[in-house]
């Protein structure tokens, strides 16, 4: 298979890449416009592998699409290219509406265009695979989860924009016939994301003994999910989820953020003790809380349970540890040369 991944120098998508190139045989592109989050520092171990390619280009430039799609002739694309961060959308709404909406229509039109073209065998085995949020369904109560059949209510402009993304993707499969899959996902924690998200941000920070920003009480309540269980979940519903259908995947693992925020603190006082800064929960501070902070994501991933056999591999235990050991080793190395001096870890969304 000749698969492209759209985003695959950011967080989820080089991951994605990772896991696909150790565990099939696959050919795989790499499309990344290489914004600020999206960095090939994070595809180091692999960039010579003679099955990897990478072209960087803008998913809003049809031109590009075309000249990409014409030269890889591509069996599958992976649709990860996003702007993602809730708390930037609250500052700057014009990227997420002009990249996820504009854009993932542009991508579908150039997918559509390239798929018109195949020969019926090859147009037959084609699959568009696009990654989206549990954001979209807007938040719950203390009860409840989220299913691929819950209303769409989207709290945020980065959520409204993977919203009308979703949307464009369905109308597509059903207008067009394009053969589509969607996912929607809990949050990600992991190696290689980018510091502005919680778990980098308050590790590093914790590291140096600098306050840990926790928004409001820190009684949001997230369902979290290992990103290397994520790959594999993206991996699985290309190869063998239903066209047209949608699959959530989560983590099973509901946390309130600042439980998230203590976890992260014992484990560094644990790995990386520091007698001058002393105990890490000492350097939580509350701030004011996010505009329109959703209360509590969970999610119900029972479907991609039952009909495709999925389910997370990590506890949140594991995986925690995992994480907070990579960020520590690799402080002075990949988590500096990512920040182009852009961000400083400064609070972000405050509108």
């Amino acid at each position: 298979m000749k698969l492209i991944v759209t985003g695959g120098a950011g967080f989820i998508g080089s991951a994605v890449i990772r896991r696909a190139l150790a565990t099939t045989d696959w050919q795989v592109l790499n499309l990344d416009k290489l914004t600020y989050a999206g960095n090939l520092e994070s595809l180091r171990d692999i960039e010579k592998n003679a099955r990897y390619s990478f072209v960087q280009a803008d998913i809003g430039d049809r031109e590009a699409l075309r000249g990409v799609f014409r030269e890889f002739q591509p069996d599958a694309v992976m649709h990860l290219a996003a702007e993602s961060h809730v708390d930037r959308s609250i500052d700057g709404p014009a990227d997420f509406v002009q990249t996820n909406i504009v854009g993932t229509y542009a991508l579908l039109e150039a997918v559509r265009e390239f798929w018109s073209s195949r020969p019926e065998a090859a147009k037959n085995t084609f699959r568009f695979h696009h990654i989206s949020t549990d954001e979209v369904f807007g938040t719950l109560g203390t009860d409840g989860l989220f299913t691929e059949t819950t209303p769409y209510a989207p709290n945020s402009p980065y959520s409204a924009s993977k919203a009308c993304s979703d949307h464009l993707v369905r109308a597509w499969h059903h207008t067009f016939g394009l053969p589509t899959v969607t996912t929607n996902c809990s949050n990600n924690y992991g190696p290689y994301q980018f510091p502005e998200k919680l778990f980098p941000l308050v590790t590093l920070n914790a590291l140096e003994g600098k306050p840990l920003p926790v928004y409001g009480k820190g009684d949001n309540i997230r369902d979290w999910l290992f990103v290397d269980d994520h790959a594999d979940a993206l991996l699985t519903v290309l190869q063998r989820g239903r066209l047209g259908e949608t699959y959530n995947v989560g983590g099973l693992c509901e946390k309130m953020n600042i439980e998230v925020v203590h976890g992260i603190c014992d484990l560094i006082d644990e790995m990386a003790p520091n007698a001058r800064i002393g105990a890490r929960r000492s350097l939580i501070t509350y701030v004011k809380d996010r505009p329109g902070h959703d209360k509590r994501y969970a999610i119900d991933a029972s479907k991609i349970q039952r009909e495709l056999d999925w389910k997370p591999k990590e506890t949140f235990a594991t995986g925690l540890r995992k994480t907070v050991a990579w960020y520590l080793e690799n402080a002075d190395g990949w988590c500096k040369r990512v920040q182009d001096g852009s961000y400083r870890r400064e609070r972000l969304g405050l509108g």
